[in-house]
């Protein structure tokens, strides 16, 4: 029998040292010490690197809220819009901070169709990062409007003046778009949450936390009948979501190409703007996992591995993005439309040169050096790179805005906008809004999913000598 048992077990080749890729969760650790590990980042006291990181965001966000306040009470006029640049700095934060919640559903609903194992140890981030995100873009087209008060105007609810939004705007369609992207997102990073949600009830010390994490689990038990639904819901969502991570930022770029400005009025638009929000989205993620691995000490679950497959990722979306602007010039040349080609050299030469050379530099040459095994898999190195990428995301959003307007047909229209400090801090104070939610997250739920990280395990798999063909030996 035994010798039967021998042979029918397939002999694996064996394959040289550099072949072999290395395993998704290092060092082969047992179920229980991953729950220990990553629930223990909520469970334990606070660290000291998290006040650290803490009360400055949680200052710049006050400085943020005291911004928009000003104002309010005073009107638009304390920021720098002028004609012709009457679109510039809070939409450029706008279409920013929607691109960077683009790579968390993407990890987690593209990836996730796609069967990539991968995901499972930095998905939960980047969820969590896609609603913060979107909460910190949403809060510029509701200050844009001027008059925040009637933001409620743009909700098509029946009144006795028979005015409705105007459907044809695409502005119009992006509220419609965003709400619907931060509710989709909201309910897949909730729903990947209960499992984790009923370990730390089961885990909780204290009443509290066993009351609030066991009214978040929705009574979860784990039994077949629980993962079997709640599997069938994710798929649903990720099916979901994986077209609104494309039509958001459509729909956003819509708001520049149906227009006839030109510089803007172009078709290349949709899937350029897709590509960057992918681009700038996991150069965020980069920014946010690498520290947070090392201070957290989650370096076995969050692996080289992982970070070097996010900086390919970079790789190819910063390779389009360098294209789509290449395709931009060139069209703007075969066009034979004057204007379109004024404003694609003004860009490049005129007095916004400096944007635009920093946008290239950020974004086309910087992403190039992770063809370099050495860069992709040196930890601080990637982040560096990471704020680059993120830095030059901003100036494409800048550059495509503000050079687009600054110059009109007519010289005596010609302007040069400038933010003021009011623009200056609402932009830095939303980082503190951001990173003040993230470190909350970070804090009270587990950063990393737990069941779906167990599922990557050798463990887990029935067929593995450490898996269920085996009796464990404690």
């Amino acid at each position: 029998m035994a010798e039967q048992l021998v042979r029918s077990v397939p002999v694996i080749p064996h394959t040289p040292a550099e072949l072999e890729r290395q395993p998704l969760i290092l060092n082969q650790r047992p179920f229980g010490w991953l729950s220990d590990h990553i629930a223990g980042v909520a469970e334990g006291k606070t660290p000291r690197w998290w006040w650290i990181a803490f009360v400055p965001s949680f200052v710049i966000m006050v400085v943020c809220l005291s911004c928009v306040t000003y104002l309010i009470s005073t009107g638009v006029g304390v920021w720098g819009l002028m004609i012709p640049v009457g679109w510039a700095w809070d939409i450029t934060n706008f279409v920013f901070w929607i691109g960077i919640g683009h790579a968390g559903t993407l990890i987690s609903a593209i990836l996730f169709l796609l069967r990539q194992r991968w995901r499972t140890s930095i998905n939960r981030a980047a969820e969590a990062m896609t609603i913060f995100a979107v909460i910190c873009a949403g809060l510029f087209p509701l200050i844009h409007i001027g008059r925040v008060w009637l933001g409620w105007w743009l909700l098509p609810l029946p009144n006795a003046n028979s005015i409705w939004p105007q459907f044809r705007s695409p502005l119009l369609w992006d509220v419609f778009a965003v709400s619907t992207y931060f509710t989709v997102s909201l309910l897949f990073w909730y729903m990947g949450l209960i499992p984790d949600l009923a370990t730390m009830r089961d885990r909780a010390t204290t009443k509290i936390r066993q009351f609030l994490y066991g009214l978040f689990a929705l009574g979860w038990t784990g039994s077949n009948r629980h993962w079997s639904n709640y599997e069938k819901a994710y798929l649903l969502l990720a099916g979901l979501s994986t077209p609104l991570v494309l039509s958001v930022h459509s729909i956003v770029s819509f708001d520049f190409a149906v227009s006839q400005v030109p510089g803007w009025h172009t078709t290349i638009f949709p899937p350029y703007f897709v590509a960057g929000a992918i681009f700038s989205g996991f150069g965020m993620v980069l920014s946010l996992m690498i520290p947070l691995r090392s201070w957290a000490h989650l370096e076995e679950i969050v692996t080289i591995r992982h970070i070097e497959l996010m900086c390919k990722v970079v790789m190819a979306t910063g390779s389009i993005v360098g294209y789509a602007y290449a395709m931009e010039f060139f069209i703007a040349w075969y066009s034979g439309n004057p204007y379109e080609l004024y404003a694609f050299k003004n860009r490049a030469f005129g007095p916004y040169a400096w944007a635009y050379w920093i946008m290239v530099g950020c974004n086309v040459i910087s992403p190039q050096i992770f063809w370099w095994k050495w860069a992709r898999t040196n930890p601080w190195f990637v982040f560096i790179i990471s704020i680059f990428v993120n830095i030059g995301m901003w100036f494409e959003r800048f550059v495509i805005i503000v050079t687009s307007l600054h110059r009109d047909y007519m010289p005596s229209n010609w302007g040069y906008f400038k933010p003021t400090w009011v623009d200056i801090w609402t932009f830095i104070g939303t980082f503190g809004l951001f990173m003040t939610l993230f470190l909350l997250f970070a804090r009270f739920l587990p950063v990393i999913a737990i069941s779906e990280v167990k599922g990557v395990t050798p463990q887990a798999d029935p067929h593995h000598p450490l898996g269920g063909a085996k009796p464990h030996h404690h």
